[in-house]
């Protein structure tokens, strides 16, 4: 591709219109990229509908059980190559990837992204925030034990959002830690191209927005910095209400933010400024996890 690099992606596919939506989001974020489309079949197998046709009662449950796989598995072959052919529609270089689980789909397809030695893991979301996230779901829990970078495009899109995926400016949420350091240089490598804002959310600040042209070079590539004053509510709802304020304001292609990568429940319940952006911005939300010798208690 004239001398740039091939990104390579996993995309988690079950047939839903948020995971076409997100191969569609996905093409023209990374456009031209090596992608599997992984398709995890789980209990019960086989769709409601062909269950109760194979049904022939008690007397033949090992038959049953047989034909529910059998169907199952062909369903499943199926379903990811409707993915396939909607991201070689969009461009992509794409193969399916299907694999059989029984639960845990976040952390499965967390491990067939470090299997591929992926660049991306891409998921779509629902889009529901606030009381409606559900603790516990795919894009929680592959976000909370991938290596690798998550990123999670919400459904549906509004057209203004649609449209800047294209060519857009990538936000990176910045505070000077190791996970934001992470963040950036992940960034500049995937998305060379781009335009980048590292915006820093101060609840003290007294000002509304200070900008900082090309504080941060990285040789042609460089980066503004928008300083914001957090809002209202937990420290990591302000911190994602600024940032999804500042990348409608400047009609960003998504949204980067670090993370920890912790896995325990508690970071989970207590809520991160990673995981509540993932929640409440309504644009495409990269979380990039910190290499784990860096990784603080």
């Amino acid at each position: 591709m004239n001398g740039v690099d091939v990104r390579r992606v996993v995309v988690g596919y079950d047939g839903s219109p948020a995971a076409s939506a997100a191969i569609e989001a996905g093409a023209l974020l990374f456009p031209g990229a090596r992608v599997w489309i992984a398709h995890l079949w789980t209990p019960p197998f086989a769709s409601a509908e062909l269950r109760r046709r194979l049904w022939t009662g008690t007397r033949n449950i090992n038959a049953f059980v047989d034909a529910v796989e059998k169907e199952g598995s062909r369903e499943a072959d199926r379903l990811a190559s409707m993915g396939v052919m909607l991201a070689r529609a969009a461009g992509w270089d794409a193969e399916p990837l299907v694999r059989r689980s029984y639960g845990g789909e976040g952390v499965q397809l967390a491990e067939l992204a470090d299997e591929k030695q992926v660049d991306v893991l891409l998921l779509g979301s629902r889009g529901l925030g606030g009381a409606r996230a559900v603790l516990g779901s795919v894009s929680d829990m592959a976000v909370h034990y991938s290596p690798r970078p998550v990123l999670v495009v919400p459904h549906p899109l509004l057209t203004d959002e649609h449209a800047a995926l294209a060519e857009g400016p990538v936000l990176v949420g910045w505070d000077s830690s190791a996970g934001a350091e992470a963040a950036f240089g992940t960034t500049r490598r995937l998305f060379p191209a781009r335009d980048l804002v590292l915006v820093s959310v101060d609840s003290h600040s007294h000002s509304d927005a200070e900008e900082t042209p090309g504080v941060a070079e990285a040789g042609e590539q460089s980066a503004t910095t928008v300083h914001v004053r957090g809002g209202v509510g937990t420290p990591g709802q302000a911190v994602a209400d600024a940032l999804a304020a500042v990348a409608a304001d400047r009609g960003a292609s998504l949204l980067v933010v670090g993370s920890r990568g912790r896995s325990a429940v508690r970071k989970i319940l207590l809520g991160s400024a990673a995981m509540s952006t993932l929640h409440r911005a309504h644009r495409p939300v990269m979380v990039v996890p910190q290499p784990p010798s860096n990784e603080a208690e």
